[in-house]
C-alpha cells in the first residue's frame, strides 16, 4: 500500500534516490571536497593566512563591493525592464525579450572582447574605461541582468490586477500601489533573482578577464585564483575558492530560507 502511494505521488523510490545522490556526489560534492582539502594543506591557520593576506583581502573586498553594487542596480533596472516587457506594448518587443537572454547564451569571453572594443583604448565613443573598477562593474551588469528579469517577469505575468485596480479606485497613487501591492507580491522572486545575480557576479571570470586589465589592484577573486594557479600556488588559489564558496552558499541558503518563509507566510 505504501509503495503504491509513493508511486501515485510521483516518488522515484530508493533506486532513483540512490542514483540522484551518487550523481550529486560525483558532480558537486566530490569537487568541493577536493577544493576544501587542498585549501587545508597548511591547516586552518594556513587557510586563514592565505585569505587574510593584504592582496587576497583587497581582492575579495573589491569583488564583494562591486558585486553588491551590480546586484542592487540590476535589482532596480531588471525589475523595471520586466515591468515594461509585461505591461507595455511597443515595436520590437519580441527582439528585446530575446535580447535579455543573450548573456546566457553568449560566451562570456566574447562579452569581454566586445566591451574592450567599446570602452577600451580605441573606443569608438571616446570612452576609455579599460582596467578600471567601472569597467568590471559594466561587465558584471551585462552578465547578471537576465537573472533578475527572468525571475520577476513570470510573477508579474501572473499578478492579479484586481488588487491594483481596487487600490487605484480608493485614490492610491502609482508609487503607493507599487510599494504596497506589487512589491510584496514580487519580493520573493526579486530577492531570488538578485541572489543568483550576486552569486554569478562573485564568481565571474570570462567577461572581466580582458576589460579589467588583469593588473594588481584591479583583479576580482576569479582572476586572483587563476593567477595563483599559473604561478604554482594552488593552496592560495584553493583558499580563495573556498571563501567564494562559503559566501555564495550562505547567500543562496538565505535566499532559499526566505523563499520557504514567504511560501508559508502566504499560505
Amino acid at each position: 500500500m505504501r509503495r503504491r502511494a509513493r508511486v501515485a505521488a510521483g516518488g522515484v523510490g530508493p533506486l532513483g534516490l540512490g542514483v540522484a545522490t551518487l550523481w550529486l556526489s560525483l558532480i558537486v560534492l566530490l569537487p568541493l571536497a577536493a577544493i576544501v582539502a587542498k585549501s587545508l594543506d597548511g591547516g586552518v591557520a594556513g587557510l586563514w593566512d592565505a585569505i587574510s593576506a593584504p592582496v587576497a583581502w583587497k581582492t575579495l573586498r573589491l569583488t564583494l563591493v562591486i558585486s553588491v553594487i551590480v546586484t542592487v542596480l540590476n535589482a532596480g533596472f531588471g525589475t523595471l525592464i520586466a515591468w515594461v516587457l509585461v505591461r507595455d506594448e511597443f515595436p520590437g518587443k519580441g527582439f528585446v525579450n530575446a535580447l535579455i537572454d543573450l548573456p546566457f547564451a553568449l560566451p562570456t569571453i566574447v562579452a569581454s572582447i566586445v566591451l574592450l572594443a567599446l570602452i577600451g583604448d580605441n573606443s569608438p565613443i571616446g570612452l576609455n574605461l579599460a582596467a578600471t573598477h567601472t569597467a568590471i562593474g559594466i561587465a558584471l551588469l551585462f552578465v547578471t541582468l537576465p537573472f533578475v528579469v527572468r525571475s520577476v517577469q513570470p510573477v508579474l505575468l501572473e499578478l492579479d490586477r484586481e488588487a491594483e485596480e481596487a487600490a487605484a479606485s480608493l485614490g492610491a497613487s502609482n508609487p503607493v500601489i507599487f510599494r504596497r501591492v506589487i512589491l510584496p507580491a514580487i519580493a520573493p522572486a526579486l530577492i531570488s533573482g538578485a541572489g543568483l545575480a550576486f552569486a554569478r557576479a562573485v564568481g565571474e571570470y570570462g567577461s572581466v578577464v580582458l576589460i579589467s586589465g588583469n593588473i594588481p589592484g584591479n583583479q576580482v577573486a576569479s582572476q586572483f585564483i587563476a593567477d595563483r594557479i599559473e604561478t604554482d600556488r594552488p593552496a592560495t588559489a584553493a583558499a580563495m575558492a573556498v571563501a567564494l564558496l562559503v559566501i555564495t552558499f550562505v547567500v543562496l541558503l538565505v535566499m532559499r530560507l526566505f523563499g520557504s518563509w514567504s511560501q508559508r507566510h502566504e499560505g
